[in-house]
């Protein structure tokens, strides 16, 4: 899975009841895990929660551990959390990787001109 979103899948558009029905879980599910910290659903200017299609496949992602892998809500949170942290890692090691290429770009021309000639 890809944790990256675009602005369109982080937009929140679907009321609570829609979420709920587009996963097959009860509102009541969906309030509960925000309460855990599972989920953070936007807020519309009247406080409506609005779940991004980006919510909806979170959901989707808890609801796959908990019916076909066993975990239980404490240990999704430990898992999403480990995930979040790794998207994190990942995002800080291409960035590095990208700033070490800039700098061999800079500095590797002018090492070659020096040992040529």
């Amino acid at each position: 899975m890809n944790e990256r979103h675009t602005h369109e899948e982080d937009q929140g558009c679907y009321v609570i009841s829609v979420a709920a029905r587009m996963v097959g879980m009860h509102a009541q599910s969906l309030r509960n895990y925000e309460r855990m910290g599972l989920i953070q659903p936007g807020r519309s200017q009247g406080r409506v929660r609005l779940y991004s299609q980006a919510d909806i496949e979170r959901l989707r992602n808890i609801q796959r551990m908990v019916q076909d892998l066993g975990v239980n809500l404490a240990g999704v949170e430990v898992i999403m959390n480990m995930r979040e942290r790794m998207q994190r890692m990942e995002n800080e090691m291409d960035r590095l990787r990208e700033e070490l290429q800039e700098y061999r770009n800079r500095t590797l021309p002018a090492v070659k001109g020096r040992g040529t000639g």
